[in-house]
């Protein structure tokens, strides 16, 4: 097998263990009639065990060399129309493009993950479900802590966050400096946003919220001009769960 020495710049730390990438698909809950789409396929190890499940994997790779292995590699899955390879950066691709509902299931470069949940959670094509390795410390800040987070926030406005489990760094070449953990997003849609002025203005609101850490929620909105409600004097914004920042959307 030709080893492939991991690139830097595209965050790349690969999964040597397929029985953690089966682990993986088993927890995106896939059927036989899902579609998948993969960022960053790299060696494959997740993508053989999307294909034994899913009726068909779309997959994108930034790496041309990698995405030239995989070609060889998956030819077969390939020329059958159980895999669509791709080959570009996630940052430009087209979501929708994507069929509907699929189901997003991917090792993702950390210093992408927000923009990642960014981009596909505030899509129009929205997908059913986002299985996502990422930093352990993430997953169990959008997920565990009860202290909130732009990013938590943002999360659990479109969808319900699982900790599903832990992936030690180990696991991967080259071994990342902190271990990760594999985090679920379901249920996701739009319901929480009564149009999408509602949903501009919501997200307008928490990152004024979050604006200064040190002061006090109410200074801050005071500051940028949005009423802060009912919101107790001395609160900061980590201390307000979701639901009370959804009662500061006034009808727009």
């Amino acid at each position: 097998m030709t080893f492939f020495k991991a690139k830097q710049s595209l965050g790349q730390n690969f999964l040597m263990h397929a029985r953690i990438a089966e682990r993986i698909a088993m927890v995106a809950k896939l059927t036989s009639d899902s579609v998948v789409f993969e960022i960053g396929p790299g060696t494959g190890m997740l993508t053989r065990e999307l294909l034994k499940v899913a009726r068909e994997v779309v997959a994108l790779e930034a790496d041309y060399a990698l995405f030239e292995k995989l070609q060889h590699d998956f030819a077969n899955e390939i020329t059958a129309g159980r895999l669509k390879l791709l080959q570009g950066d996630i940052r430009t691709f087209d979501i929708s493009s994507l069929p509907s509902g699929y189901a997003l299931v991917a090792n993702i470069p950390y210093y992408l993950t927000g923009e990642i949940f960014r981009m596909f959670l505030a899509s129009e094509n929205q997908p059913s479900s986002m299985t996502l390795l990422v930093q352990k410390e993430v997953a169990e800040r959008v997920a565990r802590q009860k202290k909130e987070s732009i990013l938590s926030l943002s999360v659990k406005a479109y969808g319900t966050p699982t900790y599903e489990f832990t992936v030690p760094r180990g696991a991967f070449n080259p071994a990342p400096n902190v271990d990760s953990a594999v985090l679920t997003v379901r249920d996701i849609s739009r319901k929480h946003f009564a149009s999408r002025e509602a949903e501009q203005y919501f997200f307008s609101l928490i990152r004024a919220g979050f604006a200064h850490k040190r002061k006090f929620v109410r200074n801050n909105l005071s500051d940028a001009g949005f009423s802060a409600g009912d919101i107790p004097e001395k609160a900061r914004a980590e201390d307000l769960s979701l639901e009370q920042w959804f009662a500061l959307v006034r009808p727009v």
